[in-house]
């Protein structure tokens, strides 16, 4: 049996009307859903304009688009009505024809319909708008919360102009079989509200309805939108559906007859109040005047105009965006601290964003979680963070160049951080059980708010969406911007770390996650940006259908090479568990060896790995000075003999690496520290795992300075050769050019490495 008959597990029914200017991306939309067993119908009814050329086309490409004959024009009711007839799925999705979709909504509508058992769920619905006002969730108060609703809270809840959430607005989620055996359909004679009349009758018949209040449903607000107008004829439609459905289903408990009161008394009202507008535009104030003594709550409702006025007024309004020319608005969603080039991630991050920049394109940053603070509650941005046109960040303040923390237990601790390392020097270590590190920002879980504070910022004004980490790729459907390119910088493929951890017995820094997870990230976005070949070609076979962009670090080399004096070596990095447990390998492994052949020889520690390292091996207590992080690495560099990267773990490209390598220097690396870039810098650096031979190739650099300064110059070669930024970034550029990759300077390894 085919796929195509096959049932479907959800059919999305879809009605059209002269739609054709979002229907192309509404029908991608449902298409792109992660439950791969769904089909779509679309019943258009009676569209002028390209909407069946638009459908017929992408149908043509995906047969789980069905598009039904055309009909006459009957309005939505029975539109979807032609729909729900042909729908062949367990459960019916209505969808609106200029909407979007969550790619995940589906997946986990039926998956809570199947822990609850409910008969209808529907979700939170972001509404989001063409004048660029801020896009604003349905969902508050209780019903904010995932909830059960009965007949009498729904029809409460769907009073016009009344304190609830309309829940008529939300598109539900139904069992298809509940529909067959009860008969209920959509009520063609209802232009607006047609939703909320076949749930209540569902309701009425004793379904089940559940509210899961995550945001995965996009609801378009534009000029040609019916479903907020509330013109005479609907709303007397309204009240005829509404008396012809109460003497239908018979007497209720006293508080759905009180909701049901409630809610025609709110037709009637704005009945009333739609005759005093007549009457004022007919320039009738006699009129309007017998009209609202009539109804005095229909007069009360003028004020909506008023607040409508004045939130045009003063609400933040999206300014019309600036001619850019060719180049495109790229915003950039970054849960790391990045605050200039002040570490590894942070230098490759924003290469790439100079990189961008230059090339003519527009970007912007946005920070959507306060826990980028992590215990630090105060930022300074450096001169390099000018890459970018705006900066945005929840839960803080920005003045000038300084981004402050609005959260107070943000300062409090730091407070007690520093107050820890102010009693230990005393010897007190009274306050160490209060202080926590940080969790690692880039991975925590996205929070509802987080998501929200991404489409408040991007609302849809992007072109291109980046991902610093497969962690952001959750905001891409957030971002509002359904026509932009996706793509996510991996910076490194964490889950090939945890086998390595595992068998060193040690503890990561960062999160662990599973291959098939990350993936899943991974796959999210439309092209993925590799900062190394092997990880490059692993992503290239793993996800085929995505494109794969090989940008190791961009470095700008020193004029010569720098050789050094002495008998300094040299080891920089971030206080991460790779770095940790390489360095205290190579001290414990390598530099007792070292003394002894180099007595005078001595490791400087720069960066925050070095307070991480605690008490160092007693033979080498004397040999080694940590000093942490520094204002400028440039002179440790230039006066350094040797630099040293003994990582024994880890993933990606390692920054250090590259960057004294463009610094002209000797390098003794490892194999892990080469994962990738082995092959482009075999000229000036080859992988020493054992203990022994690392130890022998730093000491054959110290005493041999002929031999230190003919391995700078090729380190520098190697630099200038391979990891300029027009080699770096070439992929990168002309993907956001052309939408396709070219390969870099970077060659692949073949596609059967592992």
């Amino acid at each position: 049996m085919s796929q195509s008959d096959e049932r479907p597990l959800v059919s999305v029914v879809m009605a059209n009307f002269n739609g054709a200017a979002f229907l192309a991306e509404a029908l991608r939309s449902a298409l792109s859903q992660s439950l791969a067993a769904i089909e779509v119908v679309l019943a258009d009814d009676g569209s002028t304009d390209a909407s069946l050329a638009i459908a017929h086309a992408i149908a043509a490409g995906d047969p789980r688009l069905v598009v039904l004959p055309p009909a006459r024009n009957g309005g939505p009711g029975a539109a979807r009505n032609r729909g729900l007839d042909a729908a062949r799925g367990q459960w019916i999705a209505v969808m609106d024809s200029d909407d979007l979709m969550h790619p995940e909504r589906l997946e986990r509508l039926v998956a809570a319909a199947d822990r609850s058992g409910a008969d209808i769920l529907a979700d939170d619905m972001l509404a989001f708008f063409e004048d660029g006002a801020a896009p604003a969730p349905l969902l508050r108060g209780r019903l904010a919360l995932p909830a059960e609703v009965d007949l009498a809270l729904y029809v409460r809840a769907n009073a016009l102009f009344g304190r609830l959430p309309a829940l008529g607005y939300l598109k539900p989620l139904i069992r298809a079989d509940l529909l067959r055996r009860s008969g209920v359909r959509y009520d063609p004679t209802l232009r607006i509200a047609e939703d909320y009349d076949l749930v209540a009758r569902l309701l009425a018949g004793g379904a089940r309805f559940r509210i899961e209040p995550e945001i995965t449903y996009f609801y378009r607000r534009h000029s040609a939108s019916t479903s907020h107008r509330l013109r005479r004829g609907d709303l007397t439609a309204m009240l005829a559906a509404d008396t012809a459905f109460r003497a239908t289903i018979g007497a209720r408990d006293a508080a759905t007859e009180a909701a049901f009161r409630a809610r025609r008394a709110s037709i009637e009202r704005t009945l009333a109040y739609d005759g005093i507008i007549a009457a004022l535009k007919a320039r009738d104030p006699l009129g309007a005047l017998r009209a609202a003594i009539r109804s005095p709550g229909g007069a009360a409702l003028l004020r909506l105009p008023l607040r409508s006025r004045l939130a045009r007024v003063f609400a933040r309004q999206r300014q019309p965006a600036p001619e850019i020319g060719p180049g495109r608005r790229i915003h950039v969603v970054s849960r790391n601290r990045v605050t200039g080039i002040d570490s590894g991630s942070s230098a490759y991050l924003l290469g790439l964003c100079r990189a961008m920049a230059t090339a003519g394109h527009e970007l912007h940053l946005t920070w959507p979680t306060p826990a980028t603070f992590g215990r630090v509650p105060v930022l300074r941005l450096r001169p390099e963070m000018g890459v970018f046109r705006s900066i945005g960040m929840r839960g803080a303040w920005r003045i000038g160049n300084v981004v402050l923390a609005r959260d107070p237990q943000v300062w409090l601790a730091a407070g007690l951080g520093v107050a820890d390392r102010l009693l230990r020097r005393a010897g007190i270590g009274l306050l160490g059980r209060f202080v926590r590190k940080a969790p690692y920002a880039v991975a925590v879980p996205w929070q509802a708010e987080d998501l929200l504070y991404v489409a408040r910022r991007i609302r849809g004004g992007a072109d291109v969406v980046v991902a610093d980490y497969a962690f952001l790729t959750p905001a891409f459907p957030y971002a509002l911007s359904p026509a932009a390119r996706r793509v996510v910088v991996m910076h490194d493929l964490f889950s090939s770390r945890a086998a390595q951890f595992a068998r060193a017995g040690a503890q990561d820094s960062v999160a662990l996650i599973d291959q098939a997870s990350e993936l899943r990230l991974l796959g999210a976005a439309d092209a993925v940006v590799a900062i190394q070949a092997e990880e490059g070609a692993l992503i290239r076979r793993a996800l085929p259908g995505r494109q794969v962009i090989v940008a190791p670090l961009a470095v700008a080399p020193v004029p010569a090479p720098q050789p050094g004096e002495g008998a300094t070596l040299l080891f920089v990095g971030s206080n991460t568990a790779p770095n940790v447990e390489g360095l205290r390998w190579f001290l414990r492994e390598a530099m007792p060896a070292i003394r002894r052949a180099v007595p005078r020889a001595e490791l400087r520690v720069v960066g925050a790995v070095g307070p991480a390292l605690g008490p160092l091996p007693e033979a080498v207590a004397g040999a080694v000075r940590v000093l942490g992080p520094v204002p400028e690495l440039a002179p440790h560099y230039r006066e350094a003999a040797v630099v040293i990267s003994p990582l024994q773990l880890g993933s990606g490209l390692k920054v250090k690496l590259i960057e004294a390598l463009a610094q002209g220097k000797a390098v003794v690396a490892t194999g892990v520290t080469l994962q990738g870039v082995q092959e482009d810098c075999a000229p000036a650096v080859r992988p020493i795992d054992e203990a022994e031979a690392f130890a022998a190739e730093v000491v054959a650099l110290l005493t041999d300075p002929a031999l230190r300064a003919e391995r700078a110059a090729a380190s520098l070669r190697v630099a200038r050769e391979r990891f300029s930024a027009e080699a770096c970034h070439a992929g990168l550029l002309r993907y956001l050019r052309t939408g396709r990759v070219v390969e870099a300077a970077m060659p692949l390894l073949p596609e059967t490495a592992g």
